[in-house]
């Protein structure tokens, strides 16, 4: 539990703790908005677009959150433009173009496809439309970006399944669960797990799992239980929580219901899975903290204004250079801490988790 306290610790300092990217391809100095921007007061137009609904917290957490900031920060006053692309790369271009059609000032995207979305991000920044990079660095001109250091996702979730495995880790094998190839988070999340898996443990069977899908992700388990044969499966790390609910309804199917399983997202089916002992982590990830961000950069996009005193560091994509960003630290979610995260920041009461069959192991691990 050391990372988690010190994650705990951290999260009121995300963004001197941000961590800072490197680019060898140089791209526009996106150090402050635009000089000739005329300035605006409150009356802003905003578009916000979001790339799945299959994940529990796009639309139950991120974006009533970052709305509920953009109109504190604008006196109610701000217009918001929403679309989520269901996970459709080219739904998402068009909704892109609508917002521009709309004529928003500033758009805050979260790619389904970070690559093939940049002609869309140069079309809205040729329109005078400033982009904020959302959850993930999409490619093109983009003017900010705020998300979790995932590579230290990766990394946590990584460490979690080391401890879980214990001394049988040396001679252990374990399946790996990673995300989907269009999404560049999901490459980091899965070279932080290796850096600190490889070496440590053998990795019987790996998958990139289209779409995060949980489905694919059940059929990805089935085929690595055939290959490596259900007893020689210590445990599984699995990318987010989504997934992981799929590859638990594998286990259970194949007769395997006593090996750690990692996750990401800490959705509410997860924390109810890791109360009983069906998944053993999560990495939790502070919603409210991101989307704030996301929404101040907006705002101070739209209006003019310079995001000196938002963001304090800088990461580069193959496209972007030196792009002003906020980076939020991740804490490991376990039965241990539930109290101190994600009741303590308000994402869920005890009544929530604490449901059905769900109570005796709330009341057994004192959860309220």
């Amino acid at each position: 539990m050391r990372r988690a306290a010190v994650a705990l610790a951290a999260g009121a300092m995300a963004v001197s703790l941000a961590a800072c990217g490197s680019a060898e391809e140089a791209g526009g100095d996106t150090n402050d908005s635009d000089s000739s921007a005329a300035a605006k007061g409150d009356d802003i137009k905003v578009g916000l677009l979001l790339p799945e609904n299959k994940t529990a917290r796009y639309e139950k957490f991120d974006r009533p959150l970052i709305e509920k900031k953009i109109k504190e920060l604008t006196n109610n006053k701000a217009e918001i433009q929403y679309n989520n692309a269901r996970q459709d790369a080219n739904l998402q271009a068009q909704q892109v173009d609508t917002m521009i059609t709309n004529k928003v000032d500033v758009l805050i995207l979260d790619a389904v496809d970070a690559k093939a979305i940049k002609n869309s991000v140069q079309k809205a920044v040729d329109q005078g439309i400033k982009v904020v990079a959302y959850d993930r660095l999409a490619e093109g001109p983009i003017s900010a970006y705020t998300s979790f250091d995932n590579e230290e996702v990766g990394r946590t979730q990584g460490e979690a399944l080391l401890q879980a495995l214990g001394d049988k880790a040396a001679d252990a094998q374990i399946v790996m669960m990673n995300g989907s190839v269009t999404d560049p988070n999901a490459a980091q999340f899965k070279s932080g797990a290796h850096s600190v898996l490889d070496g440590k443990v053998k990795i019987g069977r790996e998958f990139d799992t289209k779409e995060w899908s949980p489905d694919n992700a059940n059929s990805n388990m089935e085929a690595a239980i055939s290959a490596l044969g259900k007893s020689k499966i210590a445990g599984v790390y699995s990318a987010n929580d989504g997934m992981a609910g799929g590859i638990i309804t594998a286990l259970k199917a194949a007769g395997i219901d006593d090996i750690p399983v990692t996750g990401q997202d800490a959705e509410l089916a997860a924390v109810q899975r890791i109360i009983t002992d069906e998944q053993f982590m999560s990495v939790y990830k502070s919603y409210p903290q991101e989307a704030e961000v996301a929404a101040e950069m907006a705002v101070a996009l739209a209006k003019g204004e310079d995001l000196g005193s938002i963001a304090k560091d800088k990461v580069s994509s193959g496209s972007a250079q030196d792009v002003p960003s906020v980076l939020v630290p991740v804490v490991s979610l376990t039965k241990e801490n539930i109290n101190d995260t994600v009741i303590k920041d308000g994402i869920y009461t005890a009544a929530e988790i604490c449901t059905g069959n769900y109570k005796a192991a709330c009341d057994e691990i004192g959860i309220k």
